[in-house]
């Protein structure tokens, strides 16, 4: 237990005060915000904010992005910023500060993020099994190795930080808690899904789960769809359904300071990896005015609606969690 000495004045025969550490139950970390964290546009933080944070106290924490958040029940947020090295030094900072205590802390890591669609559609929900790092290895233009073959091959000395897999009963309890919540919809997404021939891409949004793949690179087509597809049959991992820049970043701060066994994935799809059938892989990733994918407020939301029914229940049946949250 780390304890903070504040309010010295030793001239004046006062005794230093300690104070205990704030003890953290759940850290909720999202990586932007679109402006203010209620009021205007939602980001990824603002639906947490409103739902947590409107009344708590605000952190300055020197090395992070953004403040931290805290409420009087235990659950602290804030907002990391984006790719694996601003959220990876936000979150190191954040453990380090000796104002707060981490050793029981659940952390959700949460965000929208791109979907194959073959795997799921826009306004999906997906709690992660694994967590694989996109980057570390070596690639090549496909135009110089074999026909038909990955352009990636795995670099040894990584084997420890490119896989992560996740407390696989933290992560049952969490879907059996929120596998049959009904999610937003919008008119928008339902018409842009009917341009996949994909019946996972066609349909309505659920909670569904699978690997996260983290890159820095924002992947895009079928290519290197079926790429990262690739590699997680090669570590070993479940089929790849997220496509997202920090998780994997995260989970590596956090197995070299309080462990993974507490970590949890969850992110919602607001595009699709790569273009329908008709149309070019940067057509999608530029798209003309109005050829966007709908959904992503709803999205938003679904991703809070999920994310806080577990935080909820966390909150309600602590030491049931606490058991769950154990190393294996």
């Amino acid at each position: 237990m780390v304890w903070i000495v504040i309010g010295c004045g030793w001239a004046d025969g006062a005794v230093a005060e300690a104070v205990a550490p704030i003890k953290v139950k759940v850290l909720i970390a999202a990586m932007f915000e679109i402006g203010d964290n209620s009021g205007d546009r939602a980001g990824e933080f603002q639906y947490w904010y409103q739902r947590y944070f409107s009344q708590a106290e605000s952190y300055s924490v020197k090395g992070a992005a953004g403040p931290l958040f805290c409420n009087s029940r235990g659950v602290c947020g804030s907002v990391l910023g984006m790719g694996k090295v601003a959220s990876s030094a936000s979150m190191l900072a954040i453990l380090l500060d000796p104002r707060f205590d981490f050793s029981e802390s659940f952390f959700i890591v949460s965000g929208v993020a791109g979907i194959p669609p073959s795997r799921g559609t826009i306004g999906d929900v997906s709690w992660a099994t694994d967590l694989v790092d996109y980057d570390l290895g070596h690639r090549w233009s496909p135009a110089e190795g074999p026909r038909d073959k990955p352009a990636f091959m795995p670099r040894k000395g990584y084997e420890k930080i490119r896989h992560y897999t996740l407390n696989r009963q933290l992560l049952e309890r969490a879907t059996a808690l929120t596998a049959k919540l009904p999610l937003q919809n919008s008119e928008a997404a339902e018409r842009y899904r009917q341009r996949y021939p994909q019946a996972s891409a066609r349909r309505a949004p659920a909670v569904i789960t699978g690997t996260h793949m983290t890159g820095d690179t924002f992947f895009h087509g079928p290519g290197l769809s079926a790429e990262a597809q690739y590699l997680t049959e090669l570590y070993g991992a479940a089929p790849y359904v997220i496509t997202e820049m920090e998780a994997a970043a995260i989970a590596q701060v956090l197995a070299r300071t309080v462990g993974v066994s507490r970590l949890l994935s969850l992110r919602g799809a607001v595009n699709f990896d790569q273009g329908n059938p008709n149309e070019t892989t940067l057509a999608h990733l530029d798209p003309a005015p109005g050829q966007t994918a709908g959904g992503f407020d709803e999205t938003l939301q679904n991703i809070v609606l999920v994310g806080g029914a577990v935080v909820d229940d966390m909150l309600g049946h602590w030491s049931s969690w606490q058991a769950v949250g154990r190393e294996p």
